[in-house]
Order: structure tokens, then C-alpha cells, then sequence
């Protein structure tokens, strides 16, 4: 049987088996977090691999190219480079506070209602803190603010 596929970029990411819920099982039970500890964990594995293959990349590839053109280029790549690893830093914090909700019990309830946020929703995205309607309100309010 295939695995569904993850909305999660990322090759580790790329497939993982849906979580299958059992019929009368509690919400966040401890097999559903240790399936979230599982996606947020090897996520986090890769982003930080990628954040090593930049800097190695860096160390290596930096050249001091005697024409601008080129010199440009690479700066440019790199400062490209740097804004999506700075991203991506910015993710490892929120997989990090994901984690530790996890731990204290919080992992999986809307931030604003205190709703479930859904197995699914959180598949999908597994460092959401807000239920779907809460965050279509805020991002109507974004739009018009």
C-alpha cells in the first residue's frame, strides 16, 4: 500500500504513514505524540543537515573572483542562500516550541480557542498552533488591517 503524501517540503518529509485513528481513542493520546514527536523531529534532523551543507558550501565555494560580475553572482547566491537558512532557523525555533508542548500536554489544541486543531491539519502542518478558523480570522483581519 503507498503512503500518503506530506504537504511538509523536505525529502524526509516527503512521506510519512498517515496517522490511523482508532475508534473511542482519546485525542493526543500518546501514540498520536509520539507520531507528531516522530514528523517534527526528522524534520528538524533535516533542516539542521541543510544548514550544515551551507556552511561547508560557504567555506568551500568562496572564492575571491577578480571580476565583479562574478563576484556578484556569488555574493548574491550566497545572501540567497543565507535568507533561506535564516527561514529555516526561524522553523527549527517553531519545531522546538512544537516539541515542548508536546512534553507539557499543549501540542495540538488551538493557541486562541483552545479547540483540537485535527490529526490532519496537523500532518499537514505540524507546527500550527491555531484551529483552521481561527487562523482564516486572523489572516481576514491581516487583509484588512
Amino acid at each position: 500500500m503507498p503512503t500518503k503524501k506530506s504537504t511538509i517540503s523536505g525529502s524526509a518529509m516527503d512521506s510519512f504513514e498517515p496517522y490511523k485513528e482508532k475508534k473511542g481513542e482519546e485525542y493526543m493520546n500518546e501514540d498520536q505524540q509520539e507520531h507528531f514527536s516522530n514528523i517534527l523531529l526528522a524534520w528538524k534532523k533535516e533542516l539542521m543537515e541543510e544548514v550544515d551543507k551551507t556552511v561547508t558550501h560557504m567555506k568551500d565555494d568562496a572564492t575571491n573572483f577578480p571580476d565583479p560580475s562574478d563576484r556578484a553572482s556569488q555574493e548574491e547566491e550566497f545572501a540567497l542562500e543565507l535568507r533561506t537558512r535564516d527561514r529555516e532557523r526561524k522553523l527549527i525555533k517553531k519545531i522546538d516550541e512544537s516539541l515542548k508542548a508536546i512534553e507539557t500536554g499543549d501540542y495540538g489544541y488551538c493557541d486562541t480557542c483552545g479547540v483540537e486543531i485535527g490529526i490532519r491539519r496537523l500532518e499537514a502542518r505540524p507546527t500550527a498552533t491555531q484551529c483552521i478558523d481561527c487562523k482564516e480570522l486572523d489572516e481576514l483581519k491581516e487583509k484588512k488591517g
